[in-house]
């Protein structure tokens, strides 16, 4: 259920693939996201029509190897599983593309369920009216 960007300054469509296998295999050892979950938008800038820009932030010597990703989920992961899945997808990124982990750059937008739909315009997460709790009772009771 991540939705998964990547963007890369003069990838060709082997170092994105590498790159996209690299940040799901990571989101399946680290944060134990199913195999098949797998939402991806793959770019890749000329540097002419289209590029990235960067400087050398937190002394980072970053260079045109750098790649971007961002990662839209759902919430609740800890501090914890967020570091991890940062360490592994650079460790990825590096084995698989041959990206130095100083040039990938993660970020994580989080979302609630209601934020999804998966097709046929629906919200396959969002609670149905059976599983809504309708008791007047329960409902004074939070009042």
């Amino acid at each position: 259920m991540p939705l998964v960007r990547i963007d890369a300054l003069r990838a060709d469509s082997d170092r994105l693939d590498a790159l996209g296998r690299a940040v799901h295999d990571a989101l399946v050892e680290t944060i134990g996201f199913p195999p098949d979950d797998r939402f991806q938008v793959l770019v890749s800038h000329d540097g002419v029509s289209s590029t990235l820009r960067y400087d050398n932030y937190l002394g980072i010597h970053r260079d045109d190897d750098i790649v971007f990703v961002a990662i839209t989920l759902r919430s609740g992961r800890t501090p914890t599983e967020k570091q991890a899945l940062y360490r592994r997808i650079a460790e990825l990124a590096h084995e698989y593309a041959g990206t130095d982990p100083r040039n990938v750059v993660v970020t994580l937008t989080e979302n609630e369920s209601i934020d999804w739909s998966f097709g046929y315009g629906k919200a396959q997460y969002a609670a149905t009216a059976d599983e809504v709790n309708t008791d007047p009772s329960s409902v004074a009771a939070e009042s």
